[in-house]
């Protein structure tokens, strides 16, 4: 999902101090799920129930954990790193041929496949073409899937009528209504009627709820964090104990993303348009995702060297030397974070595709769960 529209920008009073200069380093974490029965479904990503991450919250005194770190000299790290770029394309296309594979072997043994039924309101153009990669994806996967358009100016009856059909409908896992909306359209009123067992968007209030809560797990997490979360753990980059920080606040992207991290038992902050001196805690980070739709608005002096680094943003700006007239751009420099961090996404070709990849995984976690398939 785009954040962030064509050619719109938003005031924010953000400003620029000189960066700190230490190193961080980062190993393999190791998921501890042997007690929990995994589904076929669950074996098709790394990520590990979320209740299986759960803890007992016990602050001991004089923990190691408490006890001052002195960062490493500046010296010791060089401007001119190059960090590696995770292949979020990669990743997607090894995770979608696994569903497919599952896809398959649910048809050959019940003779079900799933089903993603997606509505689209208005003639947005990076809508169309979000909603029309969706599409191909699912058809690559085994997928069936529909489409509903409707118009800029539908009321708010027609599209929840729309939803309310989809949620009747037995051969419909998973609903989508593509973001954003109208603005004379609630979405908090759509959510609240799509079917909890078809919200394969993570968008749900129970499913927020869920997944803000310990000993809890959501049937379903929003994709584009959950497509983040993946990308670190399959790169071996280790999230436990780590500072995180957000940029960005939004349902779709930064919440659901600040609450899976902490599940994840990262250290988490929220950066808004708000804050004052985002700079000073954004160069804290061992790991940053941002996801606020301003191209470039995060440059290689707001990180700290060796951060991890996940662009959500996908910003169109005009050019005309683009077939398609437009070119895609992050939140983040590139050119000037590659220099910095010690793992980037790049934009596009980072979370996009992934985005997309837990979607086809929710759609069939969705249709394993209405047939009782394991």
């Amino acid at each position: 999902m785009m954040v962030g529209s064509l050619m719109r920008r938003m005031v924010v009073p953000w400003r620029k101090k000189a960066p700190l200069r230490h190193r961080i380093s980062f190993t393999t974490m190791t998921h501890h799920s042997n007690a929990f029965n995994h589904s076929h479904a669950s074996q098709i990503l790394m990520s590990p129930p979320l209740v299986s991450l759960d803890l007992p919250d016990v602050w001991a005194p004089n923990s190691s954990h408490f006890q001052l770190q002195v960062p490493s000299p500046a010296g010791n790290f060089s401007n001119e790193q190059t960090a590696a770029v995770i292949n979020g394309l990669m990743i997607a296309d090894e995770i979608r041929s696994r569903i497919a594979s599952e896809v398959r072997r649910m048809q050959d043994s019940i003779g079900e496949v799933p089903g993603l039924a997606v509505v689209l309101v208005g003639e947005r153009r990076d809508s169309q073409t979000y909603v029309r990669n969706k599409i191909i994806a699912c058809e690559e996967v085994g997928i069936v899937s529909t489409v509903t358009e409707l118009p800029d100016d539908c009321t708010e009856d027609e599209l929840l009528n729309a939803v309310a059909s989809f949620n009747a409908d037995p051969s419909v896992h998973g609903i989508l209504v593509q973001l954003p909306l109208p603005q004379h359209l609630d979405v908090g009123k759509i959510s609240d009627v799509l079917s909890l067992e078809k919200d394969v968007d993570g968008f749900h209030p129970v499913n927020i709820g869920n997944l803000a809560m310990r000993g809890r797990e959501p049937l379903f997490i929003s994709c584009t964090p959950k497509g983040c979360i993946e990308l670190l753990i399959r790169s071996g980059i280790e999230i436990m104990g780590k500072k995180a920080v957000v940029i960005g606040n939004s349902n779709i992207v930064g919440l659901p993303a600040s609450l899976l991290l902490q599940r994840h038992h990262a250290t988490v902050s929220v950066v808004h348009a708000f804050t004052k001196n985002p700079e000073h805690i954004t160069r804290e980070a061992d790991i940053l995702i941002t996801a606020v739709g301003m191209p470039n608005l995060v440059r290689g002096n707001w990180l700290k060297p060796g951060v991890v680094v996940v662009d959500v943003g996908t910003n169109p700006i005009e050019d005309a030397s683009c077939e398609c007239g437009y070119r895609l751009m992050g939140d983040v420099c590139f050119e000037e974070a590659v220099k910095v961090a010690s793992a980037i996404t790049p934009v596009p070709g980072g979370v996009g595709p992934m985005t997309i990849a837990m979607l086809l995984s929710n759609t069939l976690d969705a249709a394993k769960q209405a047939h009782s398939f394991t």
